[in-house]
């Protein structure tokens, strides 16, 4: 495989894309206070099919008007007008021959910023590990959530339908990524430590991926089978980014058997370096395992991605798609450059700081 390999058309359901390149889901807090998407989200959205990526998938986009939110000024999917300002970014990219797919989010015990409510809710009274971020206006640790009642899970699993069916059929997105890693609602229910509950939302990894299943079978009920649906997970998280599922391969194993059977069109994983075994004991990556246990599915990667030749070694490992965070914040024509053997421009940290939302620089790349 060489550098080709990056930029033949592929397909994740029935959406054609023209390469293999995708722009990671990453907070970036720039809509209104009421979660509205705003110009200056349609102008750094629009750069990136500008610049030559195949995929956007949005920030992740809160799902009701209760406890999902997770950071001020990040944007819904709950109203009218948040669905008009995100049309207004899914229009922009499609000029520019760009597809784009909604990151649908809750952020569980991991809010600090909630536009609706006060306090936070989990799968069971934990306090989270780690500081609130700053850079995202938070301060000091996390509170401890409520648990969450039966009648409250089934409501969430509603409300992740009903944002997929504003994403794909109001909004005018191409596709719908669930949001099950980095530590936020699903996550948290998915990890062991996070996650002390004795019923069916609960026990060993399979009832703790139980939720993530049957929101996916939520969604894709409400959307239908011609629109993509995805599901990001991952074993790090924002707030403990060493996190390991505890039975190594064999937790991968009935994680990438359980998500081949529920009706997904791509698996998001994401890793600090997805070519680095998964495992200490172990050198497969979670790329490696999850194409070994589920090798029906689409897979695409994110991990310290932007150095090229990395890229196509995670592919020839198993990736389908290689999604891009910093790599595509330092370059909105990351796919253009490599394709005419440009130099890239390194990724600057000044750029999330002090708060991480989209800069003036940014806009002017």
């Amino acid at each position: 495989m060489n550098r080709s390999s990056l930029f033949t058309p592929g397909h994740i359901g029935k959406v054609v894309l023209k390469n293999r390149l995708v722009v990671a889901p990453m907070t970036r807090v720039t809509a209104s206070e009421e979660g509205i998407a705003s110009e200056r989200m349609k102008f750094y959205y629009e750069d990136f099919a500008r610049g030559g990526f195949g995929l956007v998938i949005s920030e992740g986009i809160y799902i009701d008007k209760k406890w999902s939110q997770t950071y001020a000024f990040q944007a819904g999917l709950t109203s009218p007008e948040q669905i008009a300002g995100w049309r207004n970014v899914t229009d922009a990219v499609h000029k520019q021959k760009g597809r784009i797919f909604a990151q649908i989010q809750h952020a569980g015990a991991l809010s600090q910023g909630n536009y609706f409510r006060t306090g936070t809710v989990a799968p069971g009274a934990v306090r989270p590990s780690g500081q609130q971020m700053s850079f995202y206006r938070g301060e000091g640790q996390y509170p401890v959530p409520r648990e969450l009642s039966e009648e409250e899970i089934q409501e969430i699993i509603k409300s992740f339908a009903d944002a997929a069916a504003y994403a794909v059929f109001d909004a005018g997105f191409d596709g719908v990524e669930i949001h099950g890693a980095n530590g936020y609602l699903l996550d948290q229910f998915f990890t062991d430590y996070t996650n002390p509950r004795s019923d069916r939302w609960g026990g060993n990894i399979a009832g703790r991926l139980q939720l993530s299943l049957e929101v996916i079978g939520s969604v894709r009920d409400r959307v239908g089978r011609d629109t993509p649906i995805g599901i990001r997970i991952s074993q790090g998280k924002v707030n403990d980014f060493f996190h390991k599922w505890a039975n190594g391969e064999d937790d991968a194993r009935v994680v990438f058997s359980l998500l081949a059977q529920s009706g997904i069109d791509y698996l998001h994983l994401t890793e600090y370096e997805a070519w680095q075994p998964a495992f200490a004991d172990n050198p497969l990556s979670l790329v490696e395992l999850a194409r070994k246990y589920a090798p029906q599915l689409t897979i695409m990667a994110n991990g310290s991605l932007h150095d090229e030749a990395r890229a196509i070694q995670v592919m020839e490992t198993g990736a389908d798609f290689i999604a891009l965070g910093r790599g595509a914040l330092a370059n909105h024509d990351w796919p253009e450059r490599v394709a005419a053997g440009r130099t890239l421009r390194e990724f600057d940290s000044a750029i999330l700081g002090p708060i991480a939302n989209i800069k003036d620089s940014e806009l002017s790349l």
